[in-house]
């Protein structure tokens, strides 16, 4: 595994001997002398099942900050006084203690400013433990869809796209072999205090064993990001994640949410109902349609349009006819120079997705995910999306 970049280094953490009590305070646990520290094994440190006991306070509920389909959050105080995420994995992951190293050894030696950094691991018996840095600022999902946040002006929101596009390109890129994120939404960007986007949990799906059914239930509450191959063959590649990351940028640009069954009948979802618009949108320059009613028109709108000509980009339905992030990133961070995300897309063509065709895969996927999709029928459907090209607007402006 190589994932070297010359603007990024590794930060070799120092651990002291510093531990939280029932009240929350911090007091040292004994002399320097007497402590037994974690043990650094291979770049990543090795804690103690009882290590990870006392760090979290014996797993206090008061300590949890999030859950999801891969385990449980907490909060937790390193030895050395740093505060980390600890992510305790769902029990029944098919991977013997060998093959959890060799995957955590992978996630270890990723350093990216724009991605969060893995700082220890814990194996008991059945027990899988992550521990990452912890970000402080919450997620993108909290900011854009939880009304105690304050509303994200746009110069954030640019600043966000910008950020965990890089942090993805890396990930594809400047990794040998590459790692495919497989669960980009934006509940897994975090931001920090200054709003710089740092993207999680890549890896982890590598981790966990979705023994049960060819989509698990994790998969299931997040279906609103998820590429239509995904329906059809089962399998996410890099452009999955790409797609996947369009979504994200439509929630920036729109403020709504991938799946809101709030809205109106066909509008449910956010990729089909923004799909036409981006097409005017581009053709137009007018992206009122569009835009966040929450930021008043306060945008750039040259920024405005690379963000909404990345999005139309990232979520044709081909997945061969997507750019790679490392594009994206590039176009979103262009400045006010055009950057050509066509990608074999020629002008007054565009690949459109028909919605009753979208409406079927969702079925299909729902019933994947509830365990009730026979083999057979998913291996029907098992060969990739071939883009169907019609007349009409291209998802690149005019030169």
């Amino acid at each position: 595994m190589d994932c070297n970049d010359v603007h990024y280094y590794v930060e070799s953490p120092g651990f002291g001997y510093n531990h939280m009590n029932n009240g929350g305070s911090i007091h040292p646990l004994r002399s320097p002398s007497e402590a037994t520290p974690p043990q650094m094994s291979g770049g990543q440190i090795l804690f103690s099942y009882d290590q990870i006991l006392e760090i979290t306070n014996g797993f206090s509920s008061e300590n949890v900050i999030g859950e999801g389909g891969f385990g449980r959050v907490y909060k937790a105080l390193m030895p050395d006084g740093r505060v980390g995420a600890l992510k305790l994995l769902k029990a029944g992951s098919g991977q013997g203690e060998r093959e959890f190293r060799a995957e955590v050894d992978t996630i270890s030696r990723v350093h990216h400013r724009h991605l969060v950094s893995l700082i220890g691991y814990c194996i008991a018996e059945q027990q899988r433990v992550l521990i990452y840095e912890f970000v402080p600022n919450g997620n993108l999902d909290q900011h854009l869809h939880e009304s105690q946040w304050n509303v994200l002006d746009w110069p954030k929101r640019m600043k966000i796209a910008i950020g965990a596009a890089r942090g993805l390109a890396y990930l594809h890129e400047g990794c040998n072999p590459k790692i495919i994120h497989r669960d980009i939404k934006s509940s897994n960007i975090l931001l920090d205090d200054s709003y710089e986007a740092q993207v999680a949990d890549f890896g982890l799906a590598r981790l966990t064993d979705d023994t049960n059914t060819h989509v698990s239930t994790r998969v299931m509450g997040t279906f609103g990001y998820m590429a239509p191959e995904y329906a059809t063959s089962g399998k996410l590649t890099d452009r999955s994640d790409v797609f996947s990351f369009g979504v994200v940028l439509l929630e920036l640009v729109t403020g709504r949410k991938p799946v809101d069954p709030t809205q109106p009948v066909g509008d449910e979802s956010l990729v089909e109902w923004a799909r036409p618009i981006l097409l005017r949108a581009i053709e137009t320059g007018d992206f009122s349609e569009l835009a966040d009613p929450r930021l008043h028109r306060q945008y750039i709108d040259s920024e405005m349009f690379r963000m909404i000509e990345a999005a139309a980009a990232c979520i044709r339905h081909s997945a061969p006819k997507r750019p790679r992030m490392v594009q994206i990133a590039r176009a979103l961070d262009s400045g006010d120079q055009l950057y050509d995300l066509s990608n074999g897309v020629k002008f007054g063509q565009s690949t459109i997705y028909d919605s009753g065709q979208y409406n079927e895969d969702i079925m299909r996927f729902k019933r994947m995910a509830n365990g009730s999709f026979a083999d057979s029928e998913f291996d029907m459907y098992s060969s990739e999306y071939s883009s169907r090209e019609t007349s009409g607007s291209a998802l690149v402006p005019k030169s």
